[in-house]
């Protein structure tokens, strides 16, 4: 079926419908597609209603064939709403009636107007502008109504929960699990920070771990302990996920100014071990900190 105006294309017959709709309070006459249901039904009606005569439009002067008519009289909006409504919702044993009131034929365009602009291909609102017929963008919100499902939906495509969490390394030695030698306090999970682990339990809440000061707890990976901690044949690894304060996701995303200021406010606050790491290392000897390893999505960085 070709397509209205000065466009080639066509539509197969069964892929949708063209409905013409006159001029309406809204704006001018326009053309648009609408489900194949809505076009057999308007089919069967015709049909089965005998002929009407042209009759003449208040709004613009002419004579028109109009689809509600019967009797060479137009079905007034009125009985349309109070009497073959209901009729239909008694006939399909749905409500009449939801918390928002009665179910009308202006309650049905608003419906199908939410959940186009809700669709998983939603239409966009100038998109939906025209297929309501609107003059104005200003009347389409007013149909548009997103659903918290789509707000869900958009809230978490922007990342917000992403950008502040990254990913971390961490192994599992099992055999210390196991033995009960955890129980203890031998280390049993080790924090993969690149340059070396860190054995401490609560690595998640300790404040260096984007800096880290080497202390008790850190285990360098050129030492012969690390490399015996790597050969276990029954090491388990896994990425656990760490939330990141505002600060610590700076000196991951912008570089070494925000880390460089991160260092400088850690100076003085006591590692897990106890000692600060102005105490570890003299300011006289200070050598930039190493930073872990943090994977971000379709990222890794490390610092």
């Amino acid at each position: 079926m070709p397509i209205p105006g000065d466009s080639a294309d066509v539509l197969a017959r069964d892929a949708v419908c063209l409905l013409d709709v006159p001029t309406h309070k809204t704006g001018t006459a326009f053309t648009k597609p609408v489900d194949p249901l809505l076009g057999k039904a308007i089919e069967a009606w015709q049909a089965v209603r005998p002929a009407q005569p042209a009759m003449l439009d208040a709004k613009t002067g002419e004579k028109t064939d109009f689809l509600f008519a019967f009797r060479a009289h137009r079905v007034a909006k009125q009985y349309i709403n109070e009497v073959i409504i209901p009729m239909l919702c008694r006939k399909a044993s749905v409500p009449a009636a939801d918390v928002r009131g009665n179910i009308t034929s202006h309650r049905a365009r608003s419906t199908i107007a939410s959940q186009l602009y809700n669709a998983k291909e939603p239409m966009t609102l100038f998109e939906l502008q025209e297929w309501l017929g609107h003059r104005t963008p200003e009347a389409t919100t007013a149909y548009a109504k997103i659903t918290p499902n789509t707000l869900a939906r958009a809230y978490q495509d922007a990342g917000y929960f992403a950008r502040n969490v990254r990913t971390i390394e961490v192994l599992i030695d099992r055999e210390a699990v196991t033995t009960g030698a955890a129980a203890t306090g031998q280390p049993w999970q080790h924090y993969d920070l690149g340059h070396g682990y860190c054995s401490y339990n609560f690595f998640e809440q300790c404040p260096h771990r984007m800096a880290c000061a080497r202390c008790d707890f850190y285990i360098p990976k050129e030492s012969t302990k690390a490399q015996l901690l790597e050969a276990k044949d029954n090491l388990q690894r896994m990425l656990t996920a760490i939330p990141l304060t505002d600060d610590e996701r700076a000196a991951v995303d912008d570089g070494h100014a925000a880390l460089d200021a991160l260092l400088h406010r850690l100076v003085d606050v006591p590692t897990p071990a106890g000692p600060t790491p102005r105490q570890i290392r003299p300011p006289a000897n200070a050598i930039p900190l190493p930073i872990i390893n943090i994977r971000s999505p379709g990222n890794i960085q490390d610092r």
